[in-house]
């Protein structure tokens, strides 16, 4: 969908004329979070910002930007995607291509918790901060929250998420946190799955800040899903995660999570944006099915 005509003015207005990213985000047509059924359906482009740039054997699928764009432009064309979460460089790109109007557009954070560094836990900001996500109008902004409870990194993440959670409930702007247990093995921060410490993590994701009135979370459809989302009233996004060989799996966990009642929608993104039989449009209308229920 980006022809090399709209791709050669892309890189023309971001070479000469800067102010082109504050006037698409004036111009932009916004609209609420939730569709008129009361779900969202929600793309996820925030990993390149963190240096994930991986899908399956590709360790560098993502970092074809053109490539990257193509597919949001294709994903964001579905009736039933309402936005997108990204980082700052992805998100003004969509602006000035047009491909925000009348969808959801939200930021992300703390992209500081580079993947495979020692830092990797000290998920500091380095993308959106509260102002710009004001200014630029955009409908919330995302912040992973991992935690290692042998790891004091996770320490000053959990005092920066508090205290950015704070800023945002006063500036009445949604605060979607990502709450995930984390374990050090081999010297790498590797993702724990277990229910048990997931629970723990949403209980000290749902007790941040100065007000939750603004705050939802992200989380994983576990098979614990029901169990984990009593932990809290409040309003949760299923996230995606990474594609596997068997899309049919992934999309059976979030029917199920689509059922539990403070779930209210999906955020997808190397899942759909990359399937294994490369139908972006295909694998993205079937995920707005699971979400809306309307085919």
């Amino acid at each position: 969908m980006i022809t090399d005509d709209r791709w050669a003015a892309l890189l023309e207005t971001r070479a000469t004329d800067p102010g082109a990213v504050a006037e698409a985000y004036a111009g932009r047509r916004r609209r609420p979070l939730l569709a008129a059924d009361g779900r969202t359906f929600l793309l996820a482009a925030d990993h390149p910002g963190r240096r994930a740039l991986g899908v399956g054997d590709d360790p560098f699928a993502m970092a074809d930007r053109r490539g990257l764009l193509d597919r949001l432009v294709t994903a964001l064309a579905d009736p039933g995607v309402d936005g997108v979460m990204a980082t700052p460089d992805v998100l003004d790109e969509l602006a000035l291509l047009g491909a925000l109007d009348g969808r959801v557009a939200m930021g992300s954070i703390n992209r500081g918790g580079l993947q495979g560094t020692v830092w990797e836990l000290d998920d500091q900001p380095t993308a959106h901060d509260v102002a710009a996500v004001v200014a630029q109008g955009l409908d919330g902004a995302k912040l992973l929250l991992r935690i290692d409870p042998e790891d004091a990194a996770s320490k000053a993440t959990i005092e920066s998420c508090a205290h950015t959670i704070s800023e945002l409930a006063r500036a009445g702007v949604v605060a979607m946190v990502e709450p995930l247990p984390y374990t050090t093995r081999d010297g790498r921060a590797v993702l724990d799955r277990s229910d048990d410490e997931l629970v723990r993590c949403v209980a000290v994701a749902s007790a941040l800040g100065a007000s939750s009135a603004h705050t939802w979370l992200k989380l994983p459809a576990t098979e614990a899903v029901e169990r984990v989302m009593a932990t809290t009233t409040l309003p949760a996004l299923i996230l995606g995660g990474a594609p596997g060989p068997d899309p049919d799996t992934a999309f059976d966990a979030w029917r199920r999570a689509m059922a539990v009642p403070n779930v209210r929608g999906l955020v997808v993104g190397r899942s759909l944006l990359f399937p294994p039989d490369g139908d972006v449009a295909r694998a993205v209308a079937q995920a707005a099915e699971i979400v809306h229920g309307v085919p």
